[in-house]
Parts: C-alpha cells; structure tokens; sequence
C-alpha cells in the first residue's frame, strides 16, 4: 500500500526533523501544547522534545516575537507561531522594522535567522477580524523572506529549509489546506534560495498561476479541462519573496494567455505583482489575450455564510476566467 501524507502532517514531520538534529531550534507561541489549537501540526512535540524547546506562552504577540527575534540574534534558529495572521499584526514592528533590516542594518556581519510561522483561518462564518491573509504585505518587504507552501511535501520541506535559511522568514500556512493528502515522499532539504515555482501540470493552451490553497483550485480545475481537450500550464508559485517569475515568463510566450489566481485582495496584491513581472520580462507580440487575475472581493471577509460562498474563490470561477482566455 502506498503511504500517504497530509499536509497538517507533513508540518509535523518537519518540526520533528529540526527538533532532532537541530539544537539550536526552539519554538514558541501560543497553543503550542493544545491538541487543538494549531491542528495537528505540533501534536505531543512537547511531550517529546520538552517544554524548554516546545514553549507555550501567554498572548503576547508583540512580546514573544521580540523575544524570538532576540534569540535569533544570539545565535539561536528559534521560529515563532502565530496562530491567527490577523493578531501577528501586533508584532509587525519586530517582523518588519528589525528583523528584515537587522542584516543590511549590520553590512552581512550579522544575522536573524527567525521564523515566523503564520496560519491562515478563514471561512466558518468567523468574520473581517479572523479570516485575513496579508501575505501581499510581507511580500513588499525587503530581506524578509516569505514562503506560501501548498503541498505536504512543501509543507515540510520548506519548514525546515525556512529554519535553516539565515535570513528572517515569513512562513505563512492555510488551514484549508490540513488534510489535503498525497504520496509520501522522503524529506528534501533544499536551500530557500533555490527553491522557485513549481510547474503541476503541462499545456500549450494557457498558463495558470496559483498560490497556497488557491493551487489546489487550480490544479481541480486544470485536470477538468483535460477531460475537455484544454492543457494548461500550471504553477505553484511557492515563494513571494523574493519572487522569481523566469519559467512562467517562459511558459506565457508559449501559450500567449496568462490567469493568476490569489486569495487576497487584488489592490497591491500577488496577483498584480506576477502579471506585471511577467509582462516586463516577456516578449508581448507573443500575448494572446490580456492576462486575468482572480482575487478576492474589495471588501472585507463576511459573516454570513451565504455572503462567504460568494465572497471566497471557487473552481467556478477559475474555470471561467481559463474559458474567457481561449476565447479572446
């Protein structure tokens, strides 16, 4: 029988490979020691590996994170948990005033190798306050790193690889994502600045770019279209930061037609970002139709969940926007 993996436990899998051959990691944040509060992510870590390295910590995120980047100042690889991206908004001043700047601050003498681990929640009817990604902000930022796995075995290796990286990284995850499963493959380690978009699926009709969980609707949607004779090109953009378009600048010269599918807001969004990349990179007499973005609605996340079934995007949706660029 062939093994399998779910995301939630490819995160599990990673904290316990850094717990065991890594002394100089340590973690901490809320929930940490909850069986529910971070999933099944971090289940008996602290059993495991002890609560001097597992720390579960009162709710204090502008201090907890100071504390982590303190440590990693020291010398320590220490990642930080942040339950709620919404609430790590109260460390910003950490993420994004010290720790990105500390090396440049430094001229290279000095490092801040911090994790920052950031969980997505949305959906559930939990409202404007509890269901925000934000990811497009922490992509503006010069020298923090900012990683946006969607597969288990990304989930896992880019935790580690994230950890090991000597710049400060932002990691941020989507619950949606927990028990998305998939064969089982061995850990990879990989440096972060290697890693690039990952291509899921191959076509010469369109390209289709996603990120996170807005990937996995994409790659539904893609293997539909190939029951209806369409192949697109599909990528996983993986990291937004510091963001290398080259192989889909490639693939779009190829197909001439270009989706970018991203679950956050469209204004200063990803989506704008990779467009505009791709169309300075590229040759545009080679453009077929003008690309298209789907984001979310220039609103905050809603309540209801009638409004939450229009608000977040569907398979629906992308197989549209792919149908109004064969047609163009």
């Amino acid at each position: 029988m062939t093994k399998k993996i779910t995301y939630a436990d490819g995160i599990l899998e990673g904290f316990e490979y850094l717990l065991e051959n890594h002394k100089d990691f340590f973690v901490i944040g809320q929930g940490l020691w909850s069986p529910w509060y971070v999933g099944s992510t971090m289940k008996d870590l602290d059993k495991k590996y002890g609560k001097e390295r597992v720390i579960d910590c009162p709710v204090s995120e502008l201090a907890t994170t100071g504390a982590t980047v303190g440590a990693a100042i020291c010398g320590y690889r220490p990642m930080i948990v942040h339950p709620r991206v919404d609430f790590m908004l109260l460390a910003v001043d950490q993420i994004v005033t010290q720790a990105a700047k500390w090396r440049y601050m430094f001229g290279g003498n000095s490092s801040c190798p911090a994790t920052f681990r950031a969980i997505i929640n949305r959906g559930g009817e939990q409202g404007a306050q509890h269901s925000q990604s934000l990811h497009s902000w922490f992509a503006h930022i010069p020298g923090l790193r900012v990683v946006m796995p969607y597969s288990a075995k990304d989930a896992r290796n880019l935790l580690i690889s994230s950890v090991l990286s000597d710049d400060p990284v932002m990691f941020i995850e989507d619950r949606w994502l927990y028990e998305k499963e998939e064969e089982y493959t061995e850990i990879e380690i990989i440096d972060l600045k290697d890693v690039t978009p990952q291509r899921l699926q191959s076509g010469s009709d369109a390209t289709v770019v996603g990120i996170s969980y807005t990937s996995m609707l994409c790659e539904k949607v893609v293997q539909k279209l190939q029951t209806e004779n369409v192949f697109c090109d599909m990528f996983d953009i993986r990291v937004l930061n510091p963001l290398n378009v080259n192989e889909i600048v490639k693939s779009v010269e190829q197909t001439g037609r270009l989706l970018v599918v991203d679950g956050d807001w469209a204004s200063c969004g990803m989506a704008s970002e990779i467009i505009t990349r791709v169309v300075e990179e590229m040759d545009l007499s080679k453009l077929k139709a003008s690309p298209i973005r789907i984001t979310l609605p220039d609103a905050p996340a809603p309540t209801s969940k009638v409004l939450e079934e229009s608000y977040y995007i569907t398979e629906f949706d992308i197989y549209n926007s792919i149908q109004k660029l064969l047609n163009s």
